[in-house]
């Protein structure tokens, strides 16, 4: 029977060293770092999720700022905004949370963001970043991911990693970052042949898929580390991953639970993104 990997655990821990540095940063150096999160129209699920990092600022001892626009804001009010929290040396972090209503082209305001206050890591300049292995931030998922691996102990160089799921948000630059800590990385989709054979081969398996309960015990190897990224509702409202957890966890040696897996670690990593951020702007060193 697999053990739990405990995300709202590692989490807590991630997030209380941000705020022990966070308190150093303002005893010592006057810095309070800020984050500036924008939602535009009414989606319900993001909603949620700009009232949890809200929360998650409190805790740590960051300034939040919450830009709540309406449903028909235009492209060009929005980047006007993000151009002015650019120049505002109070906040560090610019967060435009997705999905923008329809007249809103996203790629256009990821690109407006700078990228020194990108703690999201979408920007293409950030991007080239982590392919190299020379980056200020990691996207806060698959960041959220390697820390959840850490937490086990077991080591990557030399595992076979395998990743199901080639999004920008998540599957490539989860593939990157298993390369960068010596994996052997292959990424499947949904145009890879026989995908249970490629499977069945990973030591670690991320499934970053978005279908629920999509892969089963038949796709996993014994023993191996499974990620579970997937967040689905059932008909029935109860939430479920991308993994048939009751039957993998019968044959994996680590899973992640959902919920409580991955999902805390990714505002986790935004604060430290934050943190990060407010440090670079204002010269102090990292050492997170």
């Amino acid at each position: 029977m697999a053990k739990l990997i405990d995300g709202k655990q590692v989490s807590a821990r991630v997030k209380e060293q941000v705020r022990l540095e966070t308190e150093k940063l303002k005893q010592i150096h006057g810095i309070q770092p800020g984050l500036a999160v924008v939602i535009v129209g009414n989606d319900p699920a993001s909603r949620v999720y700009v009232n949890n990092k809200k929360k998650a600022c409190e805790t740590v001892g960051f300034r939040s700022y919450e830009y709540a626009l309406p449903e028909e804001t235009t492209q060009a009010q929005l980047l006007e905004l993000v151009e002015t929290l650019n120049a505002d040396s109070n906040v560090n972090g610019i967060l435009v949370q997705l999905p923008v209503p329809p007249q809103i082209d996203d790629k256009a305001v990821i690109n407006a963001i700078s990228p020194e206050k990108d703690v999201d890591a979408f920007h293409p300049a950030n991007v080239g970043k982590i392919m190299i292995g020379d980056y200020a931030f990691l996207p806060c998922t698959p960041a959220g991911v390697m820390e959840l691996l850490a937490s086990t102990g077991v080591e990557i160089a030399g595992k076979r990693c395998v990743v199901i799921g080639r999004s920008n948000i998540v599957g490539k630059p989860m593939a990157m970052l298993l390369l960068h800590k010596s994996g052997t990385v292959t990424v499947c989709h949904s145009r890879t042949v026989d995908l249970p054979s490629v499977t069945k081969e990973a030591d670690i398996l991320v499934a970053a898929v978005g279908k629920a309960n999509f892969v089963t015990a038949d796709m996993v190897k014994e023993g191996a580390i499974v990620i579970d990224v997937g967040m689905n509702r059932l008909e029935n409202g109860k939430l479920c991953g991308d993994v048939a957890f009751e039957e993998v966890s019968a044959k994996a040696s680590w899973i992640t639970p959902v919920p409580g897996g991955v999902g805390p670690m990714t505002i986790a990593m935004l604060m430290r993104n934050t943190l990060t951020a407010a440090m670079t702007q204002n010269g102090v060193e990292v050492k997170l």
